[in-house]
């Protein structure tokens, strides 16, 4: 299709051994959540987004569909649409609907196969709009094509969902700061945040009632059995969540139910009775904590849009 192009910029490969045995070496225990995402893991994650307790994707959605006309007049026309962790490309169809004479929609993703094939769907669906795919790890420094960054006035980035959140605060402060760069003066950032709330409804959101959180983080231990020839006993460790209050996140663990000595990969590592595996954070926010956040890095907070509850915002960063 002539609208479409695809860039690879050989982004560096996570190696799911050598992680996943430094993690288990730490003395809290952890496991990188991006290790989820197996075909199962990826499946079961959907799943979650369907849940009654699971409020963001949902709200998220609403929130795009009911104010998609308003933020596309806040990027304005003719503009470079750059996407972080595209994915499926689900949410950006509500943007590319309502955006006036869009000139580049650039998905970036570590996802290849699924991010390609996304892609392709939005080239052929939006004919005028130029599709350049970018198989790249944003969360690292990339040099984006040339062709693109020099053919537009206007650059914004797209970052929905909770992916902020799930960054350490510094690594969200490297990676806001990068991005301004790359959208430079005058461009923009459209990005979700999961704001801070009510505990319980945040507890419940990670702990649902059918345990599909439960069986999502589960998967992690049966995949590294399946891969590194471990000897998990899933029976002898449990999914827990907790909103740390000090630190405005919620963590996921799995927990060891018993005193066990687990071989992994022809290693061996000790678990005491409640020793955990950290495997997720998960940091929400206020108001004032996005807009600190947002001019540390080069960013000017200029419009936000929430749901009625104010669980879940999406707010619009101009770079200053």
């Amino acid at each position: 299709m002539d609208n479409f192009r695809f860039y690879d910029l050989q982004p560096k490969i996570s190696n799911f051994p050598d992680e996943v045995l430094a993690g288990l070496s730490k003395q809290q225990k952890q496991i990188p959540p991006k290790f989820f995402y197996d075909e199962y893991g990826s499946k079961i994650f959907d799943q979650i987004c369907e849940l009654e307790e699971y409020y963001p994707t949902r709200t998220e959605f609403g929130i795009l569909q009911q104010h998609s006309s308003d933020i596309a007049d806040e990027i304005g026309e003719n503009s470079l649409i750059i996407e972080y962790g595209s994915g499926s490309s689900k949410k950006i169809g509500f943007l590319l609907d309502s955006l006036i004479k869009p000139l580049i929609y650039m998905p970036i993703d570590i996802s290849r196969q699924h991010m390609l094939s996304a892609s392709k769907t939005i080239a052929d669906k939006y004919p005028n709009l130029k599709v350049l795919a970018v198989y790249a790890d944003y969360t690292t420094e990339m040099l984006l094509p040339e062709y693109a960054i020099s053919s537009v006035q206007k650059k914004v980035i797209f970052f929905p969902g909770t992916t902020i959140g799930n960054l350490e605060p510094e690594e969200a402060i490297q990676l806001l700061k990068r991005s301004a760069t790359i959208v430079g003066s005058g461009g923009g950032m459209l990005i979700g945040f999961d704001m801070k709330k009510d505990p319980q409804i945040l507890h419940a959101a990670y702990n649902d009632s059918k345990g599909v959180t439960a069986a999502f983080n589960m998967n992690l231990l049966t995949r590294i059995n399946r891969e590194l020839d471990a000897d998990f006993n899933l029976n002898s460790f449990n999914h827990y969540a907790l909103f740390n209050v000090k630190k405005g996140r919620i963590e996921m663990h799995l927990v060891s139910l018993e005193d066990q000595i687990i071989s992994v990969a022809d290693r061996k590592f000790k678990f005491i009775e409640g020793e955990s595996i950290h495997t997720e954070n998960s940091y929400k926010f206020s108001m004032e904590e996005i807009k600190k956040m947002s001019e540390e890095c080069g960013f000017k907070l200029v419009k936000v849009w929430s749901d009625n509850n104010n669980y879940f915002s999406i707010c619009y960063l101009s770079v200053v």
